[in-house]
This record gives structure tokens, C-alpha cells and sequence, in this order.
């Protein structure tokens, strides 16, 4: 029997696994994870966000998985009682000046396939979202939020009912090419497999290289840290509000999400972090701070972007400009109303030039697949990431 082994135990890794018992039987599947449980990493310190697709280039892998991957996760939650709810999002022109590029959203939008967007004027925006700010909106209601633990805990199950293992504390230290596989060192044991997909997310760079695939992207950490509304002005947000995209801005920028089980996020920011899995500005892993500071794309994406990452580290330590930020879509928000939450890091791939990756990144190789770059909205399409990573891998083994 060939087997497959999956490196990574977040939602994407799962859900590959996952997949692979669906389509592919006769298969045996392990996943490594190094962590004590699954979803660690990215899949347990996001905001819960289920996206549509709204922002992706028509036709890129973000796009087409994002479109697909949204319904398979809805499918697959109601399927198994995992907790979710469609509630809709509004993307915010903030003045006059942004309602191009919202109108540009919308266009996008439409290409990829999303069902039901709305442009509303300042009334029809207030009736959605009474506190809201801003000038125009675009209303896309097929966007929602989901318990990503629920979702890892029901695949988990779906694995091993499949056939499958899913080894924890089993962190994969050394990849040898043998023969006719894979000779996969952990934590814990070797291991023969027959062919191997690098979903590692944080670390998959370096997987990949212990795979033999040369460095030339680098995952660079990106700290996203939010804010929680306090309960008693949780009413300002009903939904979901983001804004429309700064084009001179390499990420999103902050927003507001509902989240599944009660309460009201407000971020992220997005500054640089001293560890791969640095989760607060204390945490500095020595290795990590030099991978990221030797490699040249860094300082190129900060000769290109200085005031922005100023700004960003500035806002970092500062809550009264945070919640400026947040008044621009919110203007009631005050700085009294809102207390520091928690944080997740973007596995972020960035090449030599400065550029980061835009879209789903994989590399084929013989005998492997590596995904090297899957951040937003790679939980959202895990599955339908799943089932392109089978796609491709089937015709080999």
C-alpha cells in the first residue's frame, strides 16, 4: 500500500489528509504534526472569518479556491455539526476618494463568482449597520464566521475513520530521498512514505529545503495583533466591517469581525515578529530574527514601504492610534471601549526583490508537493486546497 505523508497538522494539512481518504482509498495517510494537538499556528490564532473571494485577481488560485473552498467549508460544517453562521460582511469607503477602488472590488468580485454583492448608499449601509462610518459599501452576504477548532476537530475524526493517523509531537527534524520514497525523521521515529506534501505553513520554507528545494522565497513572520471590544459597546458591530484595500499598503489593514462564540475583534495590525511563531512582542527565537534580517527581500519590502512599517510599529505600541484607525469605519469606537486581545503571525512568502506572494504558491517536485505559500484565506479554502493538491499529486502515485 503507497503511503502519503503530510507534514503540518493545521486546517490545510488536515484537510489535504482528508481528501486524499475521500478520493483516494487505497492510500495510506499520516499526518506529522509537531505541536501536542492540531491547529496550533495560523488555523488557531485567526479571527474565524469564512471569505468569499471579494479581493482575489480573477482567475489566480486565491480566486478559484476561495470561491470553491467557501462552499465545500459551509458544506462540510453543516455536514457535521460544526458551528458557523453566514451573516455578511460590509466593505467600507471610508470617503469619496475610495469609492473607485470599492467599485473595483466589486468588478472583481462579480468575475469570481460571488452571488448577491450590493453597492448601498450611506442609508442602505446604517440599516445593515447602524454605527457604521464611512461614505459607501459594498454588502457581500455570502461572507461568514466559523469555529476553525470545530472544523480541525470534525477532519481529525474524518482521518481517522478514513484509515488515516494523525501523529502529534511528531515535529519532522530530516528528509531523506530513498529509493522509493521518503525516509521522514521526527521528533519521535522514522518513517518510509512513498510521497510526501509539505503543508507546514510557518516552517514550510524550511521543510521544503530539507526536501531539496532551494530558498529562494522566504517566509517572512508578520505579527497581526487585535483589540476585543468590551461587552457593553459589542453593539457598534453587528457583522463583519473591513475596509477597501490601500493599494499603497501590502496587507489588508485592520477591520471588525463578529466572532463565533460571542464577542467583537478589532484588528489586525501587521508588524514584523522576532520568532516564526511569535505571538507577543516578548517572543524572540534568535534563529528566526536572522532568517528573516539576512534575507535581502526584507529590507527591499522596507526601502519600499518605510512610512507604512513605521507606522505600523508605532501603532503597535500605541491603543489611542489603533483606535483611530478603527474610527475610520467605526467613528463611535472609543479608546476607553476597546482592550488589547490576542495575536497570530502570517506565514508571509516574500521573494528576493521585496515582493511579497500574492497568490496560493505550490512547487511539484519528485515525489513531493510543497504548498509554500497559503495565508489569508487558506483556512476558508482549505478543502478546496485539499482537493487541487490531490489533483495534482494523483497522476504520480
Amino acid at each position: 500500500m503507497k503511503t502519503i505523508g503530510i507534514i503540518g497538522g493545521g486546517i490545510i494539512g488536515l484537510a489535504t489528509a482528508y481528501r486524499f481518504g475521500q478520493r483516494m482509498p487505497g492510500r495510506r495517510v499520516i499526518v506529522f504534526e509537531k505541536e501536542s494537538g492540531v491547529g496550533r499556528h495560523q488555523t488557531g490564532h485567526n479571527s474565524g472569518v469564512l471569505h468569499a473571494g471579494l479581493y482575489y485577481k480573477p482567475g489566480s488560485n486565491k480566486a478559484r479556491l476561495a470561491v470553491e473552498g467557501i462552499r465545500q467549508m459551509v458544506r462540510f460544517c453543516v455536514e457535521n455539526g460544526v458551528k458557523h453562521e453566514i451573516c455578511g460582511k460590509l466593505v467600507v469607503a471610508a470617503s469619496e476618494e475610495e469609492v473607485p477602488r470599492m467599485m473595483d472590488l466589486f468588478e472583481r468580485g462579480t468575475a469570481n463568482g460571488l452571488a448577491g454583492l450590493r453597492v448601498l448608499d450611506r442609508a442602505g449601509m446604517l440599516e445593515i449597520e447602524p454605527h457604521v462610518g464611512g461614505v459607501r459599501a459594498l454588502r457581500v452576504p455570502e461572507e461568514g464566521i466559523v469555529d476553525y477548532a470545530g472544523v480541525c476537530a470534525a477532519l481529525v475524526r474524518k482521518i481517522e475513520e478514513q484509515g488515516g493517523e494523525v501523529r502529534v509531537s511528531s515535529g519532522v527534524t530530516g528528509l531523506r530521498e530513498t529509493d522509493g520514497g521518503w525516509l521522514v525523521s521526527t521528533d519521535a521515529e522514522a518513517c518510509e512514505v512513498d510521497f510526501i506534501v509539505n503543508c507546514a505553513g510557518l516552517h514550510c520554507d524550511r521543510v521544503a529545503e530539507m526536501g531539496g528545494v532551494e530558498r529562494e522565497m522566504r517566509i517572512v513572520p508578520f505579527r497581526g495583533e487585535y483589540y476585543l471590544i468590551r461587552k457593553e459597546r459589542q453593539e457598534l458591530v453587528r457583522h463583519l466591517i473591513y475596509p477597501v484595500p490601500d493599494p499603497s499598503f501590502p496587507f489588508l489593514g485592520v477591520h471588525f469581525t463578529r466572532l463565533i462564540h460571542g464577542g467583537v475583534e478589532a484588528g489586525p495590525n501587521a508588524v514584523l515578529a522576532f520568532a516564526r511563531e511569535g505571538y507577543t512582542k516578548r517572543d524572540f527565537v534568535a534563529a528566526d530574527l536572522w532568517d528573516a534580517l539576512s534575507f535581502p527581500g526584507l529590507w527591499k519590502f522596507l526601502q519600499r514601504y518605510p512610512a507604512v512599517s513605521w507606522y505600523e510599529v508605532k501603532r503597535s505600541f500605541s491603543k489611542q492610534l489603533f483606535c483611530e484607525s478603527l474610527q475610520r469605519l467605526v467613528p463611535d469606537i472609543r479608546v476607553d471601549d476597546i482592550s488589547p486581545g490576542g495575536a497570530g503571525v502570517r506565514a508571509q512568502s516574500m521573494l528576493p526583490n521585496g515582493d511579497l506572494v500574492q497568490d496560493f504558491l505550490f512547487a511539484d517536485r519528485r515525489r513531493a508537493l510543497h504548498l509554500l505559500n497559503a495565508p489569508s484565506p487558506g483556512a476558508t479554502a482549505s478543502l478546496a486546497i485539499g482537493d487541487e493538491v490531490v489533483s495534482r499529486v494523483e497522476k504520480f502515485i
